[in-house]
């Protein structure tokens, strides 16, 4: 193994350890925006003056503006999701290359030392000098252990070589680990970036609102919830869904409303607090059935169900983009953790546009 490919083990060792101390975020999508925004108040006679948004205008945006986070929530939590298990490959090859550069050496200690013992008895093995003698026994003894001194030099070199070859090939795959770590680091940082600052956009909105504004803001988006949910049932939704959780279900769904409560923090695993996604991953882990950890990887990888075959534990994935998750508990109800500045709680389940229901444990 030349110098080269040495120096490419120590740093990829020494990177696989640095990457598993960094601190990595994830993040699950916040709550969707409501219907088509109305139209702003204008003061009468105020024709050069900026007009008043309107309190369900503010709404509108500030959904809007969380949405907007929402979009790059997944390829924030997939790339960290890739980055960690990169890093653990980074990590398993690093030692594979020690492991393999320790054997190079000792294989080479064997060659010198059989290299060695030809010299000190004059180029020829124990075995060929036996073989020259006149005793017929000895003869054979010679042959035998020439020959196997001839097999075992053969299997050191061969051993070598495929050890060598081995190394060169964990080096080109940590190498090409680390590109695609790097790659996946770039993406978390361009994502959170646009999260940060619509989730800041909306904050600040937010924080004009006097007191009492920000009460009606919150009744406000209560009774767009409200809305959707009435007319979800009013379709007849529920009329067929009446099934059991499953054991599995029925564990996840005690997760999940233990969790009632606690604030959504967008990257939160728990246990103090939760993004969405966060939530409805740790209560199947919960469960001892682990699941992808974003909404969209949710969506994209566990068992697509009927809304009518819905059960509570099923997980019901929202919007076009399935940037949200909540956990179906039954009645028409999901728990689910809304988005920053809200609490995990209790929802309807139609009060957000339904894509479609995924189920852990099928």
């Amino acid at each position: 193994m030349n110098r080269r490919h040495v120096a490419a083990a120590a740093i990829t060792l020494v990177c696989a350890l640095t990457i598993l101390t960094a601190p990595v975020q994830a993040f699950a999508a916040p709550a969707p925006p409501s219907p088509s925004a109305t139209q702003s108040d204008t003061r009468s006679g105020s024709g050069s003056k900026t007009p008043k948004k309107s309190l369900e205008a503010v709404r509108e945006e500030i959904d809007a503006l969380y949405r907007k986070a929402g979009a790059a929530t997944d390829a924030y939590n997939l790339a960290e999701e890739r980055a960690k298990k990169q890093s653990g490959e980074i990590v398993k090859l690093a030692r594979a290359i020690v492991e393999g550069q320790s054997k190079i050496a000792e294989l080479k200690n064997q060659a010198g030392a059989q290299a060695r013992e030809q010299y000190r008895t004059g180029g020829l093995p124990p075995g060929a000098q036996l073989m020259l003698s006149d005793d017929p026994q000895l003869f054979l003894d010679g042959v035998s252990r020439v020959r196997e001194g001839q097999q075992a030099a053969q299997g050191v070199l061969g051993e070598l070589t495929r050890t060598q070859q081995d190394l060169e090939t964990y080096t080109q795959d940590a190498s090409t680990n680390w590109e695609k770590l790097e790659a996946n680091r770039l993406k978390q940082a361009e994502a959170k970036k646009k999260i940060n600052a619509q989730i800041a956009a909306a904050k600040k909105l937010e924080d004009q609102l006097e007191e009492k504004e920000r009460a009606r803001l919150l009744k406000l988006e209560q009774a767009a919830e409200y809305k959707l949910q009435t007319a979800w049932l009013s379709s007849g939704a529920l009329k067929d869904i009446n099934r059991e959780a499953s054991a599995s279900g029925k564990k996840a769904v005690a997760f999940a409303t233990e969790q009632i409560g606690k604030p959504y923090v967008w990257g939160a695993e728990g246990p103090r607090s939760y993004d969405c996604s966060g939530l409805t991953s740790q209560a199947w882990a919960a469960a001892g059935r682990p699941i992808p950890r974003t909404s969209q990887e949710q969506w994209r990888l566990l068992p697509h169900i009927a809304i009518k075959d819905m059960r509570p534990g099923d997980l019901i994935i929202y919007h076009g983009d399935a940037s949200h998750v909540g956990m179906y508990i039954g009645d028409g109800a999901i728990i689910h953790s809304p988005r920053p500045g809200r609490n995990v709680t209790l929802a309807g389940a139609g009060s957000m546009q339904i894509l479609g229901v995924v189920r852990p444990d099928k």
